[in-house]
């Protein structure tokens, strides 16, 4: 079975990859979208602006690629920016159109507070998760983003953290998974995050 961990320039690969390989997946990287489609599942990680993510992925043929993975019902893992491109649009520098699988916004985290949040912040669930199987409400996760997804619907939320507003901090909807936290600098409870995406996956 193919675990694709989809390289298109802005993920922190190598930390993402390894976290992946302690809990017994072994990714494959890439940036082939034939590798994307054969794949049972596909792991997305990434940092930095919206717009280039978009430009980036649609550059290497992945954008559609990834769309009709997710389309066909087959487990997909947002990690950060992975999350937020799940989305309809955000507004970071201009307007950018996600993948649009999710209805909902990308906006700046309110003013009140000092962005980019970065640091250890906790995750209160909202319903029952697959992915946070075995994880205790108010568990520490490790945070760094400027930016948060609204969504419209609120079964799609899965946890939600307090940092000046209640933002979403992971989204869990049929076999899409989105955390806006980074599970591969989370320690342990990250590493159960990641685990339970693969008895998602492999059973």
């Amino acid at each position: 079975m193919i675990t694709a961990l989809i390289d298109y320039g802005m993920g922190n690969l190598r930390s993402v990859s390894k976290a992946l390989e302690k809990v017994g997946i072994k990714p494959l990287i890439t940036s082939d979208p034939h590798i994307v489609s054969k794949a049972e599942a596909v792991v997305l990680p990434g940092v930095g602006a919206f717009k280039d993510a978009v430009q980036n992925l649609k550059k290497a043929g992945l954008f559609s690629a990834v769309i009709r993975h997710i389309e066909k019902g087959k487990p997909y893992l947002g990690i950060c920016l992975g999350l937020q491109l799940l989305f309809e649009r955000s507004y970071e520098f201009g307007t950018e159109e996600g993948f649009g699988l999710l209805e909902g916004d990308v906006v700046l985290l309110p003013t009140t507070v000092k962005v980019p949040h970065i640091g250890w912040n906790q995750v209160w669930k909202k319903k029952d998760s697959r992915l946070f199987e075995n994880i205790k409400d108010g568990d520490y996760f490790y945070f760094v983003h400027s930016y948060h997804v609204v969504p419209k619907k609120g079964e799609v939320i899965a946890t939600l953290t307090d940092y000046g507003i209640n933002f979403v901090s992971a989204v869990e909807y049929g076999n899409v998974f989105g955390v806006q936290f980074h599970p591969e600098k989370s320690q342990k409870l990250g590493l159960k995050v990641l685990e339970n995406f693969k008895k998602v996956v492999y059973g």
